[in-house]
């Protein structure tokens, strides 16, 4: 087996192993990203990643969809990141 198929089995495990979990990766580019592990495929790990402080909600002031003219956006997105291209997992600590 390959140096670069190791890699992205060893990353596709570690990745498996904290499924639902608050991790933070770091990309080969130097990059940071935080979110929860949502599933993971031969190619990618994607992330459920947090919306900004600030940006929860948005108004629609003809009434739109929702309650009363706001409608809460998701809290999540989902982001896809190229085993290969990860550097480190890191579990974070995640509080209710």
């Amino acid at each position: 087996m390959s140096n670069v198929n190791q890699h992205l089995t060893h990353n596709k495990n570690v990745c498996e192993k904290h499924l639902n979990r608050y991790v933070v990766i770091q990309t080969n580019d130097g990059q940071y990203h935080d979110g929860i592990v949502e599933s993971v495929d031969e190619e990618n790990v994607y992330l459920a990643v947090p919306f900004c402080p600030g940006d929860e909600r948005a108004f629609f002031p003809y009434g739109g969809y929702g309650y009363g003219g706001f409608y809460p956006r998701r809290r999540f997105y989902r982001r896809g990141f190229p085993l290969g291209g990860l550097l480190a997992l890191s579990l974070l600590p995640f509080f209710i």
